[in-house]
């Protein structure tokens, strides 16, 4: 049995498949995004959506839809699904799903009447384009398959309405058309590998509507056009496949096109395998390097997440080269902005205080899968740069204090991972010495010290050791409290007393400057207040302010996105801590911890992650669909588990 497969009792039950969704991606930042019955709940979602760089730096969907109509003995037969305004869905198609199974490639079957219809779905890995075979598996008699595309042009963060200036003129391809809906997108080829009949029926379907925004409290609904349809005869046994891209193709190397994509795929066959292949789908490669995307739908290529993801989602998987690639291009845009030069990548939120702390961190992960020998060959100059822009007050958001630790004003603008923002203002306001913050300023200080060690350098090391051991009394003194926890941040003396999960850091991170004891009390505060099957909360329930569900308007979402919600990420430097403590003795506590993970595979974007989690039972997954830093650190995590093992 397939390990995501989904029978026909679930896919007719909307209330079941309908919060299901499926993301396909390639190389560029494109993907091909619905739920698993192929009715889109977002304005995010669609058959083809791609970033257009001419317009702006979003994604653009293109193609909304394709429904496709079995005719039969002149009786037709829809297969599509719209949710339209007053929750009406049309034409239904959903109820002649019989299975869907997402091992290899997304795979629909359809049954209607003596008609049993398979449906494969691929994106192409380095050319905008979706590919989906139709293969007639059964019929007593002459069958016809009709097309109607559904189309959108416009960007992922708005929606598309009738109006006259939508261009209605196509022209006649390889076994297909192209058109284009407006001046500055480009063309949409929609080609077959059989040879059809195009009618040219120009309509507008009014009305459709998407849950999602609903929900968040946005507009919900749009207008697709559709500029007619595709007719052809199809056989038993036969296989037509159908290509919609912004290039165009010699149709008659489509199918086997289709089948290399298809044996280029790795099986989803197990958590492991759902992990690395959500993995991939974070690469993304341009011009002017490799990166890795923060996230789907909406995220972009940000510095911190990539730090924070890069080891799990390439070196707990063995793919050393692209961690090389990818911190390549990350370096070359730090010292960019060390240098207060304009960026020539695209790194967003480069300005974070804590971005080169984390990037150091990646860097330590670097060294202890290549050794540090090939890490200070390979970054050791960077390392440097990187604690002198610190040590030497250059960097614009960040100040050392003379006792060592850092400083930052996050009152008017969030300035850690914690960002949500209402009215303009930080949610959580953290500001003065934060405490991840100063953890990682205190790993990165004792890491360059040891690699400075191994370089002879005695002068380097003599004065990190000594900054080190500064930091180290500096921050005891800062964060320890009486009840054995670490504040969240402290300014003046003002002291947020919440218990928040970034006290994990200094506890999992190789170099701390608490103790083993002092370790465990913080461990056991974030066992009892932070810790559920989805990662650790951001807020304890204990704490002023605790709102966990993160539902409603965004608004009220921006309220609850740091004060109580889940992230599996921190979860992942949990699990870490867990095992630098006490070692193989948690194994069997943290391998039950994963099943909570592992869950989520055949959940909301089935193989992947979401973003964050109610921190309430039933913990339901929210925002982004596929996180990158909860899908590393899983990963890096899984790996961490092995090495206790054996």
């Amino acid at each position: 049995m397939s390990y995501l497969k989904f029978e026909k009792a679930l896919m007719t039950n909307l209330q079941d498949s309908l919060p299901k969704e499926l993301l396909r991606t390639n190389r560029s930042g494109a993907y091909s995004c619905s739920t698993i019955v192929d009715c889109n709940s977002r304005k995010y979602h669609g058959l083809l959506v791609v970033p257009v760089p001419e317009l702006d730096d979003e994604n653009h969907v293109l193609l909304s839809s394709l429904d496709v109509t079995v005719i039969q003995h002149g009786a037709e037969f829809n297969l599509g699904l719209h949710k339209y305004q007053g929750n009406n869905f049309s034409p239904k198609g959903h109820k002649y799903i019989r299975e869907f199974d997402c091992d290899r490639v997304p795979t629909t079957l359809y049954r209607v009447g003596g008609v049993i219809l398979r449906k494969e779905v691929v994106f192409q890995h380095h050319v905008d384009r979706i590919l989906i075979r139709y293969t007639l598996v059964d019929a007593h008699s002459a069958t016809t398959l009709r097309f109607r595309p559904f189309l959108a042009f416009r960007s992922v963060r708005q929606f598309t309405h009738e109006n006259g200036n939508a261009s209605r003129e196509y022209f006649a391809t390889d076994n297909g058309i192209k058109t284009c809906m407006y001046a500055g997108y480009p063309d949409l080829y929609m080609q077959f590998s059989k040879k059809n009949e195009f009618i040219f029926q120009p309509d507008w379907y009014r009305g459709v509507e998407y849950t999602k925004e609903q929900e968040r409290g946005y507009a919900s609904n749009e207008d697709l056009y559709v500029p007619g349809y595709f007719e052809m005869d199809i056989k038993k046994g036969e296989s037509i496949v159908f290509s919609a891209s912004t290039s165009e193709i010699k149709t008659r190397t489509l199918k086997t096109l289709f089948e290399e994509e298809v044996d280029s795929r790795s099986p989803r066959d197990n958590f492991f395998h759902c992990l690395i292949n959500a993995a991939h789908q974070f690469h993304i490669e341009r011009p002017e390097g490799k990166y890795i995307l923060a996230g789907y739908p909406w995220f972009k290529t940000r510095a911190r997440d990539t730090f924070v993801a890069l080891p799990g989602l390439t070196l707990s998987i063995e793919e050393i080269e692209y961690f090389d690639e990818v911190m390549k291009t990350a370096m070359k845009g730090l010292n960019e902005f060390m240098d207060d030069k304009p960026l020539s990548v695209k790194f967003y939120e480069i300005e974070q205080p804590d971005v080169p702390l984390w990037c150091a961190w990646a860097l330590q992960q670097y060294a202890k899968e290549q050794g540090k020998d090939r890490c200070l060959e390979k970054y050791g100059k960077f390392l440097k740069k990187l604690i002198l822009f610190v040590e030497n007050n250059n960097h614009p958001n960040v100040k050392m204090d003379e006792n060592g630790l850092l400083r930052i004003d996050g009152r008017k603008k969030a300035m850690t991972w914690m960002n949500s923002t209402s009215n303009g203002l930080p949610v959580v306001p953290r500001t003065g010495y934060v405490v991840e913050l100063n953890a990682l300023w205190y790993n990165t200080l004792c890491f360059c010290q040891s690699l400075a060690v191994i370089d002879n350098n005695e002068s380097a090391a003599q004065h990190l050791e000594e900054l080190a051991a500064k930091v180290k009394q500096s921050f005891l003194d800062t964060f320890l409290n009486e009840y054995g926890y670490l504040y969240d941040y402290v300014d003046g003396k003002y002291v947020d007393w919440s218990v928040r999960p970034n006290m994990i850091f200094p506890v999992a991170f190789d170099y701390s400057p608490l103790d083993q004891d002092q370790k465990k009390k913080v461990l056991d505060f974030c066992t009892r207040e932070l810790l559920t099957p989805k990662g650790l909360r951001s807020l304890s329930p204990k704490s002023s302010g605790y709102n966990p569900i993160y539902v409603g308007p965004q608004h009220q979402r921006d309220l609850a996105y740091h004060q109580g919600t889940a992230w599996p990420w921190l979860g992942g430097f949990y699990m870490e801590a867990c095992l630098k403590l006490y070692k193989r003795t948690r194994l069997s506590f943290l391998e039950r911890q994963m099943v909570g993970y592992e869950d989520e595979m055949s959940y909301h974007c089935i193989g992947t992650i979401s973003e964050l989690f109610d921190g309430n039972p039933p913990y339901s997954g929210r925002g982004a669909i596929s996180f990158a830093m909860n899908v590393g650190e899983i990963l890096r995590a899984l790996e961490l588990l092995e090495k206790y093992k054996y």
